[in-house]
Parts: structure tokens; C-alpha cells; sequence
């Protein structure tokens, strides 16, 4: 597959980073780390997706974002000495990942310093879709959050046919918009008159990506 993280790099240096990776697999459901662990190894996730989920004060686990094929997760882990895992990530459907644990990629790092550049890209953009998370959060209605996310989800899910089934329950979904039910309900019903999307068990059917884009 095409890694976007690696657009900047040379073609050696990509290879010697995939030849440093060992391929793992994981079935739905599978985690592949939990919040707290010690952390060692960084995952490029080849193919299927993972949930990222967080712990609150409460004690329950909250899904903050959905990463699919092309994305890395736990970048955190090939930098400094005590790094313990911020988030769960779990499996949501069956997944291919690369692991890359951080013994090799310092070694990689001493003998070829251009391979740093992937661990910045990476870690540029979660800090990039963290940010623009944040600026939702404080300045924009649930309604817009709410919109905005299944259009992304769109992205996450398309396997190139018209119709986009997004295999999330209305709870992950309220999750990853920093809402409650009731107003995605709502939000969802008033989309579903519009015909952008159609309400299934467990899963949500975009009809039409581009007028989900539109203000209603």
C-alpha cells in the first residue's frame, strides 16, 4: 500500500523501516495494547481499523478516534526511556499492522538519520487531528461535530461503492463527537429524512457523502 508518512522519504529509507517491522494480525475485537502498558513498539496499520479509546475519571472507556489503513498508532513509544501507554487500541474489525518496536528503530535511526523524518510526520499529524479536535470541542455546536465526524468516517470506511457502511454503534459514533445520544438522535433522524444516510443495527449507511457535507 501507499503510506502517506512516508511521501518525504527516500525510497531506501522506507524500505529499511518495513524490513524492520515484523507483520502482525488481529481479529475483531483483538486489543492491541491497553492504557498503562509499557510501551516499546510503534504500529503502522496496513489494512482494516483500530478504535483509540481513553479512560475517564469515571472509569469507563471512551473512543476518541477511529484509524485506518495508512495510520500509525503509538508513535509515543519510540521516544524517551519510561513511556507507558495513553489509550487502548483495539481492533473494530480484522487488521494487518506492521510493528516496529523501538530497539530497531533507534538502531535504524543511528545508521540511517533520515528515517527521523517519519517519526516527526507521524507524530505531526496526531498532533495535528488532536488540535483541530480540540478547536471543535470549544467552538463548534454538536450539530456541526456531529457531521463533520461522519464525514470523516465516510473517508475511514470507503471501499469505493456509493453507499458507505460505517459499522459503528450510535454510542461510539456520540463518543467521537464529544456529545450525548439524544442529540446525535436527533442529528441522525434529521439526516436520514434528508437521505444521506439510512439507521441500522450497530451501523449507519451514508447514502450521500457530499450533501452530508452540506449544511442541512
Amino acid at each position: 500500500m501507499q503510506w502517506a508518512l512516508f511521501d518525504d522519504l527516500a525510497s531506501e529509507s522506507v524500505n529499511r523501516i518495513l524490513g524492520a517491522a515484523r507483520r502482525i494480525r488481529l481479529s475483531r475485537g483483538d486489543v492491541l495494547f491497553h492504557e498503562g502498558d509499557h510501551a516499546e513498539t510503534v504500529y503502522l496499520v496496513e489494512s482494516g481499523k483500530v478504535a483509540v479509546r481513553i479512560s475517564t475519571p469515571e472509569g469507563a472507556l471512551v473512543t476518541v478516534a477511529l484509524l485506518g489503513p495508512g495510520s500509525a498508532v503509538g508513535e509515543l513509544a519510540l521516544i524517551g526511556d519510561d513511556e507507558h501507554r495513553t489509550a487502548t487500541v483495539q481492533a473494530v474489525e480484522p487488521v494487518v499492522a506492521l510493528a516496529l518496536r523501538r530497539r530497531e528503530f533507534a538502531e535504524l535511526r543511528r545508521q540511517h538519520p533520515s528515517v527521523t523524518e517519519f517519526l516527526i510526520k507521524s507524530l505531526a499529524a496526531t498532533v495535528r487531528r488532536l488540535d483541530a479536535q480540540l478547536v471543535e470541542a470549544f467552538h463548534l455546536p454538536a450539530e456541526v461535530r456531529i457531521r463533520r465526524r461522519l464525514h470523516a468516517l465516510a473517508q475511514v470506511y470507503d471501499r469505493g461503492s456509493p453507499v458507505i457502511v460505517v459499522d459503528l454503534t450510535q454510542e461510539e459514533l456520540a463518543q467521537l463527537a464529544g456529545t450525548t445520544r439524544p442529540t446525535l438522535n436527533r442529528v441522525l433522524r434529521e439526516e436520514e429524512r434528508r437521505g444521506t444516510l439510512r439507521l441500522g443495527r450497530g451501523r449507519i449507511v451514508i447514502l450521500n457523502r457530499a450533501q452530508l457535507a452540506s449544511d442541512p
